[in-house]
């Protein structure tokens, strides 16, 4: 993964970082409106910065956006792909580190199930999941086979960057455009493997892995940014 990282001038220029730009880059698809929704704001937009105010979290409360870059890739053991999460955050709250990366939602699934990703199964395979599940903290005997698969690599960027900043939080918030909250039921399921319930436009503590607590959000943005 390239270290070096550029600003930019104009939420257009998020465009290039994306995996199929012509494909991704429309207006009413995640990828344009989260852009232009974060650059404009130039820190945690007002949707997203309420509703840690809302949740009563000391540690949300008065966060500081330090550093933010756009399609992050995480590298991830058995396979040649990364995660490529929409924005990663380093954060401050409370005194401490919080790493967080965003996952922007419209219409787009979560991607495959576990059970439709592993059709095709290979060692790779095999030696992702494992990894993926022991930095979550979860078993393979669980019920994961309903789980989107996306849900675990997003999640599991956010604990590896935390990681690596030495931060003692972490934080995988989806921010869905969606008018009809499509794809909440998978986010709900996929928290369900830690003991806690989901709700819209709220942020919930999942619990602590190897010293790192984890924390899951879903905020709803703004209708203008499906029209950018």
């Amino acid at each position: 993964m390239n270290k070096i990282f550029i600003p930019t001038n104009k939420p257009e220029d998020w465009k290039s970082l994306l995996a199929e730009p012509d494909k991704q880059w429309k207006t009413g698809y995640s990828a344009k409106a989260i852009a232009y929704c974060w650059y404009e704001a130039k820190d945690f937009p007002e949707c997203v910065r309420n509703v840690f105010k809302k949740s009563g979290i000391q540690l949300f409360q008065n966060i500081e956006l330090l550093l933010a870059f756009p399609e992050y890739k995480v590298i991830l053991p058995g396979g040649a792909r990364p995660s490529q999460n929409d924005v990663f955050i380093l954060a401050r709250g409370n005194n401490q580190l919080i790493s967080i990366m965003v996952e922007g939602k419209v219409s787009e699934p979560f991607g495959n199930t576990i059970a439709e990703w592993r059709e095709n199964n290979s060692e790779g395979k095999n030696i992702r999941l494992k990894f993926l599940l022991e930095e979550l903290g979860l078993e393979e005997d669980m019920q994961i086979s309903t789980i989107r698969y996306q849900l675990l690599h997003r999640t599991a960027s956010a604990i590896i960057e935390a990681k690596r900043f030495k931060a003692e939080n972490a934080l995988m918030l989806v921010h869905s455009f969606s008018r009809s909250d499509k794809w909440f039921d998978d986010y709900n399921r996929f928290l369900t493997l830690f003991g806690v319930t989901a709700e819209i436009d709220s942020l919930v503590f999942a619990k602590n892995i190897n010293g790192i607590d984890l924390y899951f959000g879903w905020v709803k943005g703004d209708e203008k940014y499906l029209h950018k």
